[in-house]
């Protein structure tokens, strides 16, 4: 089927989010602007205007009622997912790069980067609590002075929050003490996504190592850990099918390196990989650029990626196709 074609942004995307039903997309890149989708058809409902520097990250709540993003422009904003209306402002005093609503949706957490003079600090605010948004001041402020967080997802129940940093270690910090519960370093580059199994049992890192892997996201112990699921090229994000033991995987190369080298060679494909067998069955071509984040619907009957090329396209596809039992 002819793919989706989601024009609403002038620079690459960043980060693309579906919400809970799979009926919106969001998705927010290196301009000022936050977009929001139908799913079913590509079709752009609004504009989230106010940021005035690039935006890295985005997240919705469980109910679809908030959405959270994060910029270059030293702040993290609280929306009305219906109206458009900002609803907080939180400032930093550098870049926000990763963001995330727990599932009750009362408490965010932001990373900032390591900038400026400032070191990277993940933040804990609770929504419940006006006076926290009113003074700017997080009820729980974690430092990471040796490597910065690179990306960040809730564990499950909320009780941590999973982290992978620069230097390619894995984190689960603390919602309530802050402290580091547990520390793996399984990739030698860093980490430049992490993604949950819809069950919230799992999550997938992608690595600028060329590799992707998957952890159990309690004991953060490496899934079939002699093996991982490896590229000839950076892993720019990774995500877990919700119905299958299906991953897709999107990268290419530097975006510096891009020009010198054709499309054919340059690898902008999203690549599909059996979970348990670790063996690539299926590409999918398309972007002009490499692929910076990749996103499962919630149904597994289509997935999205958005691209250096500013375009996030909407894959619709039968995922009984794929359902097959490859040679072991």
């Amino acid at each position: 089927m002819k793919p989706i074609l989601l024009q609403g942004h002038e620079r690459s995307i960043t980060q693309i989010k579906y919400n809970r039903e799979g009926d919106l997309i969001f998705s927010v890149a290196k301009d000022t602007v936050a977009n929001v989708w139908y799913s079913v058809n590509g079709e752009r409902l609004g504009t989230y205007n106010g940021h005035t520097g690039a935006l890295w990250c985005v997240d919705c709540d469980w109910d679809t009622k908030n959405v959270l993003t994060g910029s270059a422009d030293n702040s993290c904003r609280l929306w009305d997912c219906e109206t458009g209306k900002q609803l907080a402002m939180l400032n930093t005093s550098s870049a926000v790069r990763t963001c995330g609503f727990d599932f009750s949706g009362n408490i965010i957490m932001f990373s900032t980067d390591k900038q400026m003079g400032y070191q990277c600090f993940l933040n804990y605010f609770d929504l419940r609590d006006p006076q926290q948004i009113e003074d700017n001041q997080p009820y729980l402020t974690v430092p990471c002075p040796e490597s910065k967080i690179t990306s960040a997802v809730w564990g499950p129940l909320g009780e941590f929050v999973i982290a992978g940093h620069e230097n390619g270690e894995i984190n689960q910090f603390s919602a309530k003490s802050g402290e580091v519960l547990k520390k793996v370093k399984e990739h030698n580059k860093q980490i430049n996504d992490i993604q949950t199994s819809v069950d919230l049992t799992m999550v997938i890192t992608a690595s600028k190592d060329c590799s992707s892997k998957l952890f159990d996201s309690t004991t953060l112990d490496h899934i079939k850990s002699h093996q991982s699921f490896k590229t000839e090229r950076p892993v720019n994000s990774a995500a877990i099918s919700p119905i299958m033991d299906h991953v897709v995987m999107g990268g290419g190369q530097e975006a510096m390196d891009v020009t010198t080298t054709s499309t054919r060679i340059g690898k902008f494909e999203a690549r599909f990989f059996h979970a348990a067998y670790e063996e690539e069955f299926g590409r999918v071509k398309g972007h002009f650029g490499p692929i910076n984040c990749v996103a499962f619907h919630p149904d597994g009957k289509s997935y999205s990626s958005g691209s250096e090329d500013s375009y996030t396209r909407i894959h619709h596809f039968d995922p009984q196709y794929f359902d097959f039992e490859l040679e072991v």
